[in-house]
């Protein structure tokens, strides 16, 4: 910076700083920046101290005082040499009093100057690393070529190089990085170097902290056991094995290590702190499909020793009300394998039904382990084997049995002509598999899942239906950026059934769709083929939708999502130039539960003869209000 852009500096801040001393504090009402393209708007503005003040008024507000903006133009400078722009600088600024001067807005202009280019990485010492491992390593590099020289990134790139010879058992691993001129002066060669040490085994595992449940409960959840070669994968997937039984408010897995020694055997030590045993939670919110709803989640989780959960659940609503015991053993032949019981009596109240439920499902489930230090994505997988043996009772809704044209339907559905009502035993059982690398349960902002859903009922089951169901969806999340987000899903299904006898599915498996997570311009259950203008359900159904999530301020966000699916009624009888279709708006706010929704959905192709209340549909355009993304 010249010596006149100084002094000009210097009265620019000190007019500021007399109003602030002179009179009253000067709020920053926005902090704006010209030139900045290498580098988000945002990770810029999480250096300074110098802060926009909330918009609303009584949001936090933020001062300017002249030495945290003096010192913000260094961090500025700092900021882009960290990240391989050593030439940026700050040409100019303007703070900007407004007529009152209780307020300044800032903006900095910036000169970022040529990048330091990556040139090449070199990896040297890595021999122990198996050839495909290590390709993966590098393919996951934080910097890869002719990327600018991001510092913090090459001191990620090396911490994973060190995780990468951890779990191919160098607990003693370090990893030198060093630079070198490359081709010209605006590129540059990074070196990785890697002295291994020595190749360990697990030896002696100490559990300390653990009160009322036993060392061999802790020791039988580890991945890992004494003797194995060491892993830094299964330390970590150990933990969140140990935060996943929920008896635990603390748990740390860490190797024994003393400083200048590399014994080929690796004691362990694991650290728990046990939380409450017994734990309730209350729920309570409102939705435009289930209206007002309350619910009571009970459970102990350490029921009968050994880290065993009994639960109660139970909810009321207008949709769905009921209680559902269940029991959760952790540990079956395997620390892999878990098995479930539960026992539920349960009430739905749909548009096109009601059905009661009163049943019990036994689950085995098998996790898989996650994936090395080094993958880019770390992702849960999981397979399991329900039997299902549950009593249904059900009746179609009383719009059908309004509808006297409807009479030959009620038969052909098994139903009784009489009062629309049928019942029998459900037995089956059931193949899912489920694989996530989703970052988020609730708010994914990147990542995929896959869930795939295979049920046989009845033959050599008994029960009073027989039919196969087949269920394939899949989810998928891209950042945009640093804020927006691309999201997608597609759902498929189908049920088939013996020689073409529907009576053989019970009419509350068949499909619809519409409502506030499936197709929104429609209302909940609308979408399915049609008799005499009522929704009946079919045997096959597809949906997909798309939403473009971007925040606009605070914990606010914008949606635009396009949804498209349509159910027809034979088995697997998919017909992709059959489908409806429609758009809208969304707003989300985010909460710690997840986001609240707000979606206003429009029809672009209507059904024609559909009726609502027994009336033609009167209206293209659905309001649906929630918790939680609609996918």
């Amino acid at each position: 910076m010249t010596v006149a852009r100084a002094l000009v500096l210097f009265c620019l801040l000190a007019g500021v700083a007399g109003c602030i001393e002179g009179e009253q504090a000067v709020r920053v009402t926005a902090v704006k920046f010209t030139g900045v393209k290498a580098v988000k708007e945002g990770q810029l503005k999480s250096v300074l101290a110098t802060v926009q003040s909330a918009k609303l008024p009584w949001g936090t507000k933020h001062f300017f005082t002249r030495e945290q903006f003096e010192a913000d133009l260094k961090r500025i400078v700092a900021f882009y040499k960290d990240r391989g722009y050593p030439d940026a600088k700050v040409t100019s600024f303007d703070v900007k009093l407004n007529d009152k001067q209780d307020a300044v807005a800032v903006t900095v202009d910036i000169d970022e100057g040529q990048p330091i280019i990556v040139e090449h990485v070199e990896y040297i010492g890595f021999d122990p690393v198996p050839a495909p491992r290590l390709a993966a390593l590098r393919t996951a590099s934080a910097l890869p070529q002719d990327a600018p020289l991001d510092r913090s990134l090459a001191q990620a790139m090396r911490e994973a190089a060190i995780d990468e010879l951890r779990d191919d058992g160098f607990p003693y691993a370090s990893v030198r990085l060093t630079e070198r001129a490359g081709q010209n002066d605006r590129s540059r060669v990074l070196t990785l170097t890697a002295t291994p040490g020595t190749q360990a085994r697990y030896g002696q595992i100490d559990v300390e902290g653990n009160t009322t449940v036993g060392d061999d409960v802790v020791k039988r959840q580890l991945a890992f056991r004494p003797n194995w070669r060491f892993r830094l994968s299964q330390l970590q997937d150990s933990q969140r094995k140990l935060y996943g039984l929920e008896t635990f408010q603390f748990a740390n897995i860490e190797p024994i290590i003393k400083e200048g020694e590399q014994p080929e055997i690796v004691p362990v030590k694991v650290t728990v702190v046990e939380g409450k045993h017994r734990k309730v939670h209350f729920g309570a919110g409102y939705g435009s499909e289930e209206k007002a709803r309350a619910s009571i989640d009970w459970r102990n989780v350490n029921f009968l020793g050994g880290t065993r959960t009994l639960q109660f659940e139970g909810k009321y609503s207008a949709l769905s009300k009921g209680g559902r015991v269940n029991f959760r053993q952790p540990y079956l032949f395997s620390p892999r394998v878990s098995l479930l019981v539960s026992g539920q009596s349960w009430h739905r109240n749909e548009p096109a039904y009601t059905l009661n439920t009163n049943g019990g499902r036994l689950t085995v489930e098998r996790t898989f382990p996650r994936p090395g230090p080094f993958s880019r994505r770390s992702a849960a997988s999981s397979i399991s084997l329900t039997y299902t043996n549950e009593f249904q009772r059900y009746q179609v809704s009383q719009q059908a049995l309004d509808t006297p044209s409807f009479l030959k339907t009620l038969i052909s559905l098994g139903l009784d002509p009489l009062n629309g009502t049928a019942r029998g035993l459900l037995s089956s059982v059931d193949l899912d598999y489920h694989r996530s690398t989703a970052d988020n349960a609730l708010n994914a902002r990147s990542g995929y899942t896959f869930d795939a859903h295979l049920e046989q009922a009845g033959r050599a089951l008994r029960g009073d239906y027989e039919f196969v169901e087949t269920i394939l969806e899949g989810r998928y999340y891209a950042a945009l950026g640093q804020r927006a987000v691309l999201a997608a899903k597609v759902r498929g299904g189908s049920i088939g059934v013996p020689h073409g006898d529907n009576l053989k599915v019970p009419f509350f498996r068949r499909y619809w769709l519409g409502g506030a997570t499936s197709l929104r311009g429609w209302g909940r259950f609308d979408v399915a083929p049609l008799y005499n203008g009522l929704p009946i359900g079919g045997h096959t159904m597809v949906e997909s939708s798309a939403e473009l999530r971007a925040p606009i301020w605070g914990n606010f966000s914008a949606v635009f999502f396009a949804d498209a699916g349509n159910v027809w009624n034979n088995a697997w009888d998919f017909n992709l130039n059959d489908l409806r279709y429609d758009v809208g708006p969304g707003l989300r706010y985010l909460t710690p539960v997840g986001p609240l929704r707000f979606d206003l959905g429009y029809q672009l192709n209507r059904i024609p003869g559909l009726l609502v209340n027994g009336k033609p549909e009167p209206r293209r355009i659905r309001f649906h209000f929630s918790i939680g993304q609609a996918f």
